[in-house]
Order: C-alpha cells, then sequence, then structure tokens
C-alpha cells in the first residue's frame, strides 16, 4: 500500500476518531470515516485542503451483507486536480448520517435522491423530501431487498 496521503494524517491529528481504514486501490484515495465525524472531516478537507467542490454523494446498499450500507462522497479539488473519495456506514436499522447542505449547497439535492431511493436520513437536512418519486411512494426502490413487483398507491390529478 502508498503511504498515507496527506488529507489522510491531517485527519488523523485533528480527529483521531474519525477515520477508521484508508487505502489507494486502483489510484483511488479513499478514506474510510466514521458516521458521526461526517460533517467534520468534509469541513476540514474543504477549508484546510482546497476539496471546493462535492462532485456526488450516492449509497451502495450490499444486502444481505453486513454492514449494508455505505454512503460515498467524491470530492474534488479543483486547484490541484486531486479526488479523494469518503465512504461512511450508516446503521442498518435506522440508517442516519449528518448533513452537509452547509458546507456544499448541491448536497441538498443529492441527500435527497439518497433519502429517497435508499431511504438513509440525513439528521439536519433542511427539507428532507421525496425529489424522483410522488410524496405517497411507499419504501425506497434502491435498496436490494424492495420487491420488483410491489404495486404503489395510484396518484391523479387533485381537482
Amino acid at each position: 500500500m502508498l503511504d498515507k496521503f496527506p488529507e489522510h494524517i491531517a485527519i488523523e491529528k485533528q480527529l483521531p476518531d474519525a477515520v477508521h481504514d484508508w487505502h489507494t486501490d486502483f489510484g483511488d484515495r479513499t478514506l474510510i470515516i466514521d458516521k458521526n465525524a461526517v460533517a467534520k472531516v468534509c469541513k476540514i478537507l474543504r477549508d484546510e485542503h482546497g476539496f471546493n467542490m462535492l462532485v456526488d454523494l450516492t449509497c451502495v446498499d450490499y444486502h444481505p451483507r453486513r454492514p449494508r450500507f455505505e454512503v460515498v462522497y467524491h470530492l474534488l479539488n479543483l486547484d490541484k486536480k486531486a479526488r479523494l473519495r469518503l465512504k461512511a456506514i450508516p446503521d442498518d436499522k435506522v440508517p442516519v448520517l449528518p448533513t452537509i447542505t452547509d458546507l456544499w449547497p448541491i448536497a441538498d439535492w443529492l441527500e435527497r435522491e439518497v433519502w429517497d431511493l435508499f431511504g438513509i436520513k440525513f439528521e439536519g437536512h433542511p427539507n428532507l423530501k421525496r425529489i424522483l418519486l410522488y410524496e405517497e411512494f411507499k419504501g425506497h426502490p434502491l435498496r436490494k431487498d424492495y420487491p420488483k413487483t410491489k404495486r404503489q398507491p395510484l396518484v391523479g390529478p387533485q381537482n
């Protein structure tokens, strides 16, 4: 494995319990971080290391494997053209992570999408509601245990 990258060392110094693991597999720098430290780690990376762009925020469902969910953040330092991936693992039964909407406004839409499709809640989000599906939709369709033949309530025009 390659030497630790500078951002990893800085995070370990400032938040010793925040980083659970790290790797540079296939050239991708990745930190696996504590679910409660997501906002703090992102703030340090943005303010002190120039990761000024949240490129994407998504989720992976590994059901039936445990831990089940992995929320993935892709950050970009535009000046250095450096990419960094963060992974946080929420609880399986009640998946909740802190919001990062105050750091990157685009997180508003990305967190809503992850909530809508996977059911991961983002604590402190200013407007966590469905973004792709209608409000009456039951469940979260990108979860691997979501039945493909499930019927949904029909919603028509309001008179």
